[in-house]
């Protein structure tokens, strides 16, 4: 007498209950799913930060440029009117394009050489001797955000004024 034996085969299945293969196929999808919803804020996260980062890398700018042409007329004598306006204008083209030619792009979007402001005082010191400080300073730059991560928190300004940027130094 022969006895059939069946073999039985056994399937693994999940916590879930689906069988392995469906099982694979279903967190598959689950992870896309998990990406697409994760992608859309992580998205916008970079990108606010990108534009803070660029906000920041040009209020460095401006800050290098107005304490380099502080920098610049500190070298000049006040007495000598003709060399000093020379170098009052070169400071100016040195704040707004970065070079004293007055060539090129300016530094930042929108600043112009109305907004560089040079003023000029001369102190006593306790001792009695006479110091001339200058000043160079940017007032009024705004920048202009291209993507405000802001707006989508309820923050309608897309624009951000740096105020005043100053630097004073000691005249020779």
């Amino acid at each position: 007498m022969r006895v059939a034996v069946r073999k039985q085969k056994y399937v693994m299945e999940t916590f879930s209950g689906l069988k392995e293969g469906r099982a694979r196929g279903a967190i598959r999808g689950a992870a896309a799913v998990e990406f697409a919803l994760l992608l859309i804020p992580l998205l916008l996260l970079a990108l606010g930060v990108a534009e803070y980062g660029r906000a920041l890398y040009q209020y460095n700018s401006l800050v290098k440029t107005v304490r380099d042409s502080a920098r610049l007329i500190s070298q000049y004598n006040p007495a000598d009117a003709a060399s000093y306006q020379t170098a009052l204008d070169d400071a100016r083209c040195l704040a707004v394009h970065g070079n004293t030619a007055c060539t090129g792009p300016s530094l930042a979007p929108g600043l112009t050489a109305d907004m560089v402001g040079i003023a000029s005082a001369t102190t006593a010191t306790a001792a009695g001797t006479p110091i001339t400080l200058v000043e160079v300073s940017i007032t009024g730059y705004v920048f202009n955000f291209v993507f405000n991560p802001g707006r989508l928190l309820g923050n309608a300004v897309d624009s951000l004024t740096f105020g005043d940027i100053r630097a004073t130094m000691r005249q020779l």
